[in-house]
């Protein structure tokens, strides 16, 4: 109910806003405003970035050779006996010797159980965790159990499709030594992005984020966790009392609560964990679905503890602000040109002033797709024109799919009733379609 209320004044206060100003000025310039602070500010955390790498040029990062603390490795698995003895064996080829696997199965339909017990016999490192078929629902509460048991100092958590190098945990693992850092996040990328268009879309999105975490990274903003490839501070996990069960998002839920009690997340570019992108839009939808309704009730529930928190450095205070403008600036966006037309049709304000909305709006899409542009130029190596048609069908793909979702998002959580359902990607979709292809083509030859 808290969080119902406190969007309903948001969006009502907002919409208020721009039906009363509109008869005084003209609030697109308000718009605009906000969309040059969020521009200010991405440039000044780009222009932190390019200082930051020159000055590791000149003075490297020196490695403590001796900080190498005992590893809780968790996979949670639900349904997933297609593809989770690849990926316990991928990860137990890493090069480190301090650390366990925990596998945890969470009320599979499948034989992923059965599977994960087999695993349990085969490595000496591995565990098996099998939870009960009405233990609570949801990612965090599987973690939870398994950190009941788990031994590590540091807890790394993966997915049940990850794949990484072999020197995975010797990249990852100094960048957890300053005693400030309560976590550390791998950089994510989609193996099989040449699949089809979605995949492609999905890993140029991947690109923008990866942007947007070093800039935020360079001037010790509030980086986030992004599930896959997470590695936490045994110490700032007990800190903040272990996942939220009651979270959808386990870790953004996480990000915004270690930066409350005044941890610091980094993100190491150089670590990478290879995951399956989707290769349907159903799924796809849901998935992201889930991403943006976790942000949204994330900021509802934490945004008051974290502007009144002591411990939250005023560097993740100002980048959690122009963090949360992102979702502000697509609704004011919206409803600018809702009440345009509104009033442009009820004949109360001249068709001019719609076409201004309908400018700053190109406007923002233009510097999106410029942003875009950079990122893919920048750590996906792409040419000029390349670049510039993979941000072309990348601000389309985002738009299509974040503008409708945040307004489907926004009612569902006014008006219906808030799930625990874990949501989860369904993985091994790939291979299951090659073999299915592998079958028909031998029927073919037969």
């Amino acid at each position: 109910m808290k969080e119902r209320i406190e969007l309903f004044i948001i969006i009502f206060g907002l919409g208020v806003f721009i039906y009363i100003f509109q008869s005084y000025f003209n609030t697109v310039w308000g718009l605009a405003f906000l969309c040059t602070l969020m521009a200010l500010y991405l440039m000044i955390s780009s222009l932190a970035y390019n200082y930051k790498k020159r000055k590791l040029q000149k003075y490297p990062q020196v490695i403590n050779e001796d900080y190498k603390p005992f590893v809780t490795v968790m996979i949670p698995a639900h349904d997933e006996e297609g593809v989770i003895s690849s990926t316990v064996a991928n990860i137990l080829d890493m090069d480190y010797e301090n650390f366990e696997v925990i596998v945890i199965d969470d009320r599979s339909s499948d034989n992923t159980a059965s599977v994960i017990k087999e695993l349990e016999k085969k490595y000496e490192k591995v565990t098996a965790l099998i939870r009960d078929k009405d233990a609570f629902p949801g990612k965090s509460a599987v973690l939870n159990d398994a950190l009941k048991i788990a031994k590590g100092e540091a807890i790394l958590v993966f997915d049940a499709d990850a794949t990484v190098e072999r020197d995975f945990l010797k990249k990852l693992v100094p960048q957890l030594e300053p005693k400030d850092v309560g976590a550390v996040q791998a950089r994510k990328v989609i193996r099989n992005k040449d699949y089809n268009w979605l995949t492609k879309c999905q890993s140029d999105e991947y690109s923008i984020d990866v942007h947007c975490q070093l800039s935020r990274d360079s001037v010790k903003g509030a980086v986030e966790l992004r599930g896959n490839g997470e590695l936490i501070k045994r110490e700032a996990l007990d800190d903040i009392g272990g996942w939220n069960n009651y979270t959808i998002t386990d870790d953004l839920d996480m990000s915004t609560r270690l930066h409350i009690k005044g941890w610091d997340i980094r993100f190491c570019l150089d670590a990478v964990v290879y995951e399956e992108g989707i290769i349907y839009l159903y799924p796809l939808f849901r998935q992201r679905r889930r991403w943006l309704e976790g942000t949204i009730r994330r900021y509802l529930e934490l945004v008051g503890p974290a502007f009144r928190s002591k411990k939250i450095s005023l560097r993740a205070r100002v980048d959690m602000m122009a963090y949360i403008s992102e979702f502000i600036m697509p609704l004011w966006c919206l409803m600018e040109i809702f009440i345009r037309c509104f009033k442009v049709l009820a004949k109360d304000a001249p068709p001019h002033m719609l076409y201004s909305s309908i400018f700053i709006s190109c406007v923002i899409g233009l510097g999106f797709f410029s942003a875009a542009r950079y990122a893919l130029r920048r750590y996906d190596n792409y040419s000029r024109i390349n670049a510039l048609k993979e941000a072309f069908m990348t601000s389309i793909y985002l738009l299509i799919l974040w503008f409708p979702l945040e307004l489907f998002i926004c009612f569902k959580i006014l008006f219906l009733k808030k799930d625990m359902r874990w949501g989860k990607t369904a993985h091994g979709l790939i291979k299951e379609e090659e073999e299915n292809i592998k079958r028909e083509q031998e029927k073919v030859n037969n």
